[in-house]
């Protein structure tokens, strides 16, 4: 068993995931650190109406990855998934930054609220994917300790980017002055949009090195009538 673990290369099309995951990271969190007080300065919703409005936006942003696995389940496949839900996750990044301009004249409120709309749809819907997609790299039984360090890599990545994000957006936000302002929105939620565009080369880079493996159906329906099964063994029974 340990000389055949050995002789299996660790794949490297991980470290295009891990770096995905970094940029996402960062751009999710990043455009989230300034979103409420955004809301209330510059959108000038009330406390309670920019509360309401950034909780919904967290809840949908929690609620979407069912979809985005039902998509990569039975339709796509990850590899598929993950790139097309994040173009719909940069045009939403794009357009909560022109909305953040003001010479640009379009209407802010809502431009913003769609924009934070396909940022639910997008953060959502590649969720699910992109660590099981990381996962299915990896050769088991025979790689089982190299997936282990994959995922804590992975999930070091999310951290990292969380953080970085998380002090560096507000910054950007307040020490730097922009169209006659003394804060600028528009390069704090720009630098988030660029790099969820990186993540997307990032992942589309990997292509030649990723193993691909085909939608398998839904596993809901799988357990469900499985469930179904045994209950009804156990009634005729």
């Amino acid at each position: 068993g340990e000389e055949q673990f050995q002789t299996v290369p660790y794949p490297k099309s991980v470290f295009f995931i891990v770096g995905n995951e970094f940029c996402e990271r960062f751009s999710y969190y990043g455009m989230k650190a300034i979103l409420s007080i955004y809301l209330k300065k510059k959108l000038h919703f009330t406390e309670d109406k920019a509360t309401v409005i950034y909780h919904t936006f967290s809840m949908f942003c929690y609620f979407t990855p069912i979809f985005g696995a039902m998509i990569a389940d039975q339709l796509l496949g990850k590899f598929k998934t993950i790139v097309y839900i994040s173009i719909i996750y940069v045009l939403g990044h794009l357009l909560k930054t022109l909305a953040a301009i003001p010479t640009l004249g379009i209407p802010p409120v809502e431009f913003s609220l769609i924009g934070l709309a396909l940022i639910a749809i997008g953060t959502g819907g590649i969720k699910p994917c992109v660590s099981a997609f990381g996962g299915d790299q990896f050769k088991l039984p025979e790689q089982e300790r190299h997936l282990q360090t994959f995922f804590s890599v992975f999930y070091f990545s999310i951290n990292a980017g969380s953080l970085i994000s998380t002090v560096l957006t507000p910054v950007l936000r307040e020490d730097v002055e922009c169209f006659g302002d003394d804060t600028c929105y528009s390069l704090a939620f720009g630098v988030p949009a660029i790099l969820m565009f990186v993540a997307t080369i990032i992942i589309i880079m990997g292509k030649p090195l990723y193993k691909m493996v085909p939608p398998q159906g839904s596993i809901l329906k799988r357990v469900f009538g499985s469930i179904g099964y045994a209950l009804k063994g156990k009634c005729n029974g």
